[in-house]
């Protein structure tokens, strides 16, 4: 009986335990899989060059008849032979071979063999070239190359594929409805994947490499359909779950009319999103993005005092302690009083303000507790958790947000889910990465806000930057002076940034230069960006630690060193951190040149726009979502075929077929959700 899609591959002919170890280290378990392992690139080989004619460095196929063969004896044994046509000879060596090797390819055999050429000592040669009887060679097809592993040469690979898909039959199944695809110009499944493992000769060599041909978009259509809707049902069982309804508006009130600045439009209008949300007995998804400085933080707080005002406790969580420790002060001041306790909660702290914090959580005293991933923690239990608010998303897994959500399941109820970001996410990347969570966007800034001018210098102005400083704070504001990232070491970083300070308080004796890195206690941090709020330090070289959340109204000044370094993203978080007060600021992008092509982009990207969406679609097309996700968060996905950024013009037609296959038999979704994500998928732990 012919092994069905979900068998071992072990079904196969000739694979046992030990192929079967080699083949899960390319993420191959079942015969489907093997079908899902698509090539990397293609090679001609289907033009037979004779001998003759070969250059070095080319890659090319000959046949020949083999004229002599011979193990030679050096420091280790070779295997060497003589391979020739009507047009000339060339050697073939081989360093790794065994007796069945060396016999089969004994004199006056014939056969194909593809290599790279090279010059030899005594002529052409091919080292370690693929090679089968001419017989043996299928005829008419560009040959295929997979991904590589130890142990699993490219022609085993090519064997096991043909095997899988002999198996597999008139398969593997169509799970997209074929009225779906009907005027779409895609082809069948079947024909699809027959096409990418065998193409003629003739088919477009470059749509196949660059995976815009038609057959790549029909499996990465495919690909982002199951994803789309295994977030879909996330966002369904989260659905049929039950939450506290929060719908208390005094403290609300109070709040917004006691702040001493008036809300933008924008605000009110997510707010007003975010409050009927919370109303409901169903548990909120909801992200809310928001460019530098748009007033993100308000919006929690008004969630948070919703949450408590019924009763409950809400928890924010940020992604450095930095952030946490600014969110904990802010909340302070603004909650407080209002009769609304705010714990702080983080790994650094001391163990009796930790316990201290902990049992004011358990007991409810605490109506809103702020931290970074300590929050999720055993040992952490909440009164009534009612609502989780996580700051900068992407800088979280997705399971680290469930973790904390777990935190409040009692009664049978799930904590609603308040997700923030000053990342702002293209829309089409976001209909992939986020399909279970709403979205609200603030999109609009606070009035009376500063404009931020930002140039680009080479690093040898340094003597004019320092004298732009004297004269910013000689009138009274304040300046940043980032040293990021260069080596992966905090130790490196830090003592990069010790460095520069060291350079800048000599240059500058009448100024106080602080200093802030990763490496410092919490405390220390603290203190510093206390003073530097306080205006007591006029210049404060910092690494990156400042990237977010950060918020002192007088610094009017940033310079970046390295910028070239730097992905958009994180320099316009940077940039974010002035022109937070009325008066107009300047970021000085420092770089070394000379700049490469990208750097020379993003510089002028930077230059060109103060516009976080702007430079997201930019940073986007530069970097692919992985990196603008982030490492954790790229994970949430794990695509194999579909690309986010080349394939962003799928989204529009998954979100359509999701919506009708969601209309139909509840099998196929389940077997299209279980072929490119797996059996314990991971969106199932919610």
């Amino acid at each position: 009986m012919a092994p069905a899609p979900e068998d071992s591959v072990t079904r196969l002919s000739g694979v046992g335990p030990a192929l079967a170890a080699r083949l899960e280290r390319l993420g191959v378990r079942t015969v489907e899989d093997l079908v899902f392992l698509l090539p990397v690139r293609y090679e001609d080989r289907t033009r037979i060059t004779p001998i003759g004619a070969l250059r070095p460095g080319q890659r090319a196929v000959v046949e020949g008849e083999v004229l002599l063969t011979e193990v030679v004896r050096r420091r280790r044994a070779m295997l060497v032979v003589a391979l020739g046509d009507a047009t000339g000879s060339l050697t073939l060596r081989f360093f790794h071979f065994n007796a069945r090797q060396q016999e089969a390819l004994a004199r006056g055999a014939k056969f194909r063999c593809f290599g790279e050429v090279r010059a030899g000592q005594r002529g052409l040669e091919m080292v370690h070239p693929e090679f089968q009887r001419p017989a043996e060679e299928e005829e008419g097809t560009l040959t295929p190359i997979y991904p590589g592993t130890e142990g699993l040469t490219q022609a085993r690979l090519r064997q096991l594929v043909g095997l899988a898909l002999a198996a597999l039959g008139r398969g593997p199944a169509e799970l997209v409805p074929a009225d779906a695809l009907a005027g779409r110009g895609f082809p069948t499944l079947r024909a699809a994947l027959q096409l990418l493992h065998r193409p003629p000769p003739d088919a477009d060599l470059a749509a196949l490499e660059s995976a815009t041909h038609p057959a790549r978009q029909r499996l990465a259509l495919e690909e982002l359909l199951a994803h789309q809707l295994a977030m879909r049902a996330l966002r369904h069982r989260a659905r049929r779950l039950a939450a506290w309804p929060l719908a208390g508006d005094d403290l609300v009130e109070r709040f917004i009319s006691g702040l001493p600045f008036a809300l933008t439009a924008a605000q009110r209008r997510v707010i007003t999103e975010v409050r009927h949300d919370l109303a409901r007995a169903v548990p909120m998804m909801r992200l809310v993005q928001g460019d530098v400085g748009s007033g993100k933080t308000v919006v929690a707080a008004v969630a948070a005092l919703q949450a408590v005002a019924c009763g409950a406790q809400a928890a924010i969580m940020a992604p450095t302690e930095l952030l946490g420790e600014q969110h904990h002060v802010n909340f302070r001041n603004w909650l407080e009083p209002l009769g609304v306790g705010v714990s702080w909660l983080s790994g650094s702290q001391p163990a009796a303000q930790r316990r201290d914090a902990l049992a004011r959580l358990a007991s409810g005293e605490a109506g809103v507790a702020v931290g970074t991933h300590a929050l999720f923690q055993d040992g952490v239990d909440f009164d009534r958790l009612a609502l989780a608010i996580i700051d900068e998303q992407h800088r979280f897994g997705v399971h680290q947000r469930l973790a904390l959500t777990d935190k409040g399941k009692a009664a049978g109820r799930r904590p609603h889910q308040l997700v923030m970001t000053a990342t702002p996410i293209p829309r089409t990347l976001a209909m992939a990465t986020y399909a279970d969570l709403d979205t609200s966007i603030i999109d609009e800034l606070p009035p009376g806000r500063g404009t931020v001018r930002t140039v680009a210098m080479p690093e040898t102005r340094r003597s004019e930057i320092v004298a732009r400083i004297r004269d910013a704070c000689a009138a009274g504001r304040q300046a940043y002076w980032v040293c990021p990232l260069v080596e992966e070491s905090d130790q490196l970083q830090a003592q990069a940034a010790e460095d520069t300070a060291a350079k800048l308080t000599e240059a500058l004796p009448e100024l106080s230069v602080g200093l802030i890195h990763g490496r410092l206690r919490a405390a220390e941090k603290e203190k510093i960006m206390r003073a530097f709020k306080g205006g007591e330090i006029h210049l404060l070289v910092a690494t990156t630690v400042i990237e977010v959340g950060v918020d002192v109204p007088r610094a009017s000044l940033m310079i970046i060193e390295n910028a070239e370094r730097m992905g958009l993203a994180q320099l316009h978080q940077l940039r974010g951190r002035v022109g937070r007060g009325e008066e107009d600021a300047s970021c000085l992008l420092l770089y070394r040149p000379p700049l490469s092509a990208i750097a020379t982009t993003r510089l002028a990207a930077m230059r060109d726009t103060n516009d976080g969406f702007e430079i997201a679609r930019t940073d986007l097309e530069l970097r692919g979502p992985g990196e603008v996700l982030g490492i954790r968060q790229t994970g949430l996905l794990g695509l194999k075929v579909a690309d986010l950024v080349r394939d962003q013009h799928l989204m529009p037609a998954v979100r359509e077929l999701a919506d009708q296959m969601l209309r139909g038999p509840t099998e196929a979704v389940a077997a299209l959700t279980r072929r490119w994500i797996g059996a314990a998928t991971r969106y199932g732990q919610v």
